[in-house]
């Protein structure tokens, strides 16, 4: 004899994918966390905003156990001709949400000028 049992859960059971998860609290906040780049451009405008300072580019991001950590190159002092202005890079630290928590200055030089070799593992 076969099973014709036709309640609403049977229904939902055959009619869904398997493997597919009913929404979790982690599961909906990953769909609420934002996209890399737009972690990249919130940075830069919160950097801007906070500093007075206009971004140049972003040489390195990582994702990091509590948010992001980013490494921000900026124009300090703006000088003629242009390899002489002085930039600086900082040190920029993001929550999950791509809200700034923190930055600091980590290094300063002329836009011309070349890097001394670094050892890797920074």
């Amino acid at each position: 004899m076969a099973n014709t049992k036709n309640s609403p859960e049977s229904q939902a059971s055959r009619n869904s994918p398997r493997g597919k998860e009913k929404d979790t609290e982690e599961n909906v906040a990953d769909e609420r966390r934002p996209k890399l780049m737009e972690v990249l451009r919130h940075a830069r405008a919160q950097l801007a905003e906070l500093t007075g300072m206009t971004a140049e580019n972003v040489p390195s991001f990582k994702q990091t156990e509590d948010g992001w950590l980013l490494e921000v190159e900026v124009v300090e002092l703006s000088r003629v001709p242009d390899t002489m202005s002085l930039m600086a890079t900082y040190e920029v630290e993001l929550d999950l949400e791509g809200e700034l928590t923190g930055y600091r200055r980590v290094r300063r030089y002329e836009r011309g000028r070349a890097d001394a070799h670094r050892p890797s593992g920074r």
